[in-house]
């Protein structure tokens, strides 16, 4: 089977293009996803919000990167320079919108689909402004591939506009600034919803971080437990999120973060976006930096194996490159070569205040 909207190939069972999210059958990509504008704690993760809407365009996937050799993949899904069959596009995929912004969403090794998704934006204008969304989808159903991946654009698609001011004063703004994340937060909830087979018995669902980077503000939102992190250059760094999961209650009742993040349930999540959430609500902050550095948003295919910000510090510094697609690449072959047993996600932004 293939898609009648964009051809690419399609599982049998298949309701979604993984590529590009049409319906299957339906001989149409959507070209625009509804999302609510100032969407409150009220608002059902079951049915779709009454809140005022706008439509907003989704954009179009970028040319695709051949793993191997860095060459361009084309149409027929080979590497025009070295001639490779390259893994399906949402097994892994890399966005660059800008110079000083990059990311990589990768299967890794035991997973056999590739359920985390990322969603990039910037603008070059000063002061220089970024988006960076990830989004961990829950394997237990079918359809958190396709979800996860709608869900994180839909939340960028928020995110882009500069943030509000409010009143002037630092308070209304970061008032201001939380509504904004809180909306996203909860397009992210409407697109996993809409792209979450209506009669499934295990429906989609995926966790989220969003970091935006305004000049040397940087604000964040977050729901399960999926991560952003702050590396001043030279600094070991500091992780901004907490996580909403089993480990981190854990570590609120005074366990040590290595034994809590070993125990049976560490990666059981308390908050999640998708039709039977409970909370879609994210915890949100924020941090002025005096200095350059990286932002960074990642999946827990990443911080499994260096879980404290000063050992993906570390990692950071062996790779030797101030690229940020190429560190974001040497981040997920670090963790492939760590075992790989999750799906990995890293987007990075190079911060120059």
């Amino acid at each position: 089977m293939t898609c009648s909207s964009c051809g690419a190939d399609l599982a049998a069972d298949a309701l979604f293009c993984e590529a590009c999210g049409a319906k299957v059958g339906s001989g149409q990509a959507p070209t625009a996803l509804t999302v609510p504008v100032g969407a409150t704690d009220e608002d059902s993760p079951i049915s779709t919000p009454t809140a005022v809407r706008a439509p907003v365009e989704v954009s179009a996937p970028q040319a695709r990167t051949c793993a191997e050799c860095g060459g361009t993949v084309g149409a027929d899904g080979y590497c025009e320079s070295c001639g490779l069959k390259a893994a399906s596009e949402r097994d892994h995929f890399r966005e660059a919108p800008t110079a000083w912004v990059g990311g990589v969403c990768d299967r890794g090794i035991v997973h056999t689909r590739n359920e985390d998704a990322m969603a990039l934006w910037a603008d070059d204008a000063a002061p220089r402004r970024a988006v960076l969304v990830v989004c961990d989808g829950v394997s237990s159903s079918k359809d958190s591939d396709v979800a996860s991946l709608a869900g994180a654009r839909a939340a960028r698609e928020v995110l882009r506009p500069a943030m509000p001011q409010g009143m002037g004063t630092a308070e209304s703004a970061d008032a201001a600034a939380t509504k904004v994340l809180t909306s996203a937060a909860a397009a992210a909830n409407t697109a996993v919803v809409a792209h979450t087979d209506p009669a499934s018995e295990s429906p989609a669902s995926c966790t989220f971080v969003a970091l935006t980077i305004d000049g040397n503000l940087l604000r964040h939102a977050n729901i399960g437990d999926s991560r952003a992190y702050w590396f001043a250059d030279g600094g070991a760094g500091v992780q901004l999120t907490v996580d909403d999961s089993m480990a981190q209650m854990l570590m609120a009742g005074g366990t040590a973060r290595a034994e809590a993040e070993a125990a049976p349930q560490a990666h059981a999540i308390t908050k999640w976006l998708g039709r039977d959430s409970p909370d879609i609500v994210p915890v949100v902050g924020s941090l002025v930096v005096d200095g350059p550095g990286w932002a960074m948003a990642c999946s827990d295919g990443l911080w499994n194996y260096a879980s404290e910000p000063s050992a993906i510090r570390a990692q950071m510094d062996a790779a030797g490159t101030t690229d940020p697609g190429a560190l974001a690449l040497a981040l997920v072959e670090f963790a492939k070569a760590a075992g790989g047993h999750d799906n990995i996600t890293v987007a990075l932004a190079r911060v120059e205040p």
